[in-house]
């Protein structure tokens, strides 16, 4: 794993932290030394994580659809740390419901917990960032590839990608750098237990450029990238991390 040595002593926020890619990305900033708060909805596993990393890492369980809930958790964070220099937005549900059967809660609800949380998270961590600090928002492959029974996930995840690149010119002149990582088929344990079939697999190891199955560990690296000093000119931008599935 790659050093970056201006990662140490950093204040890093991460939703959904308790397992996959979020947990990954957890284990990935305690090794460059930083200071990790994560939440999620799973008390369990994110008490497990702490447990075992032990120091300079926090979680929170806690509802991303409350946005009391948000700012109480930033702000004790804020109060303890001062500076928070990341924020990332991982946590997300991603239901496979067909089209004609998505009622209308189930749409707002997704949108609430996929994009919404987005902005609160986002908006209440910017006013204790200062230039150099970064967030990320985590988008998804499918906005390129638009798989069935997932549009309104699709439809989330591509308003991240519009949200990212607005945010990004908002808060350019304080320095704050805003950037999307957007993940191919990641074999995390619950895609590997409820949807990563053998014939999936095949289909994976066929579109993509590079047949190599994706590991969180490999977006977590990219997410440290993009929290450091390396990437400074880097803002705005969609990254597909998804072995060229759908380049172009």
């Amino acid at each position: 794993m790659t050093k970056y040595s201006d990662l140490s002593k950093k204040t890093i926020l991460i939703t959904g932290g308790a397992n996959g890619i979020g947990e990954a990305m957890v284990e990935a900033f305690w090794h460059q030394g930083a200071h990790v708060s994560f939440c999620d909805l799973d008390r369990e596993a994110g008490k497990r994580l702490v447990s075992r990393l032990k120091e300079r890492v926090t979680f929170t369980a806690l509802d991303l659809c409350r946005e009391s809930q948000i700012r109480s958790w930033v702000k004790k964070i804020a109060t303890k740390q001062g500076e928070i220099h990341g924020l990332i937005n991982n946590a997300a549900s991603d239901p496979r419901i067909p089209f004609a059967a998505m009622s209308s809660q189930q749409w707002d609800q997704l949108f609430a917990r996929n994009l919404r949380a987005h902005f609160l998270t986002a908006q209440a961590v910017t006013p204790h960032m200062n230039k150099g600090a970064s967030i990320i928002n985590f988008s998804s492959i499918t906005v390129h590839v638009t798989p069935p029974e997932m549009t309104a996930y699709v439809s989330t995840k591509a308003g991240i990608q519009g949200f990212t690149r607005s945010l990004a010119r908002e808060l350019g002149p304080k320095g704050i750098r805003v950037n999307t990582i957007s993940p191919g088929w990641v074999m995390t344990p619950r895609q590997l237990k409820e949807f990563v079939t053998p014939s999936v697999k095949r289909m994976i190891k066929r579109v993509q450029c590079i047949p190599d199955l994706l590991k969180p560990t490999e977006i977590a690296s990219i997410a440290l990238f993009l929290s450091s000093s390396e990437s400074s000119a880097l803002t705005g931008q969609e990254l597909l991390a998804d072995r060229g599935w759908a380049h172009s």
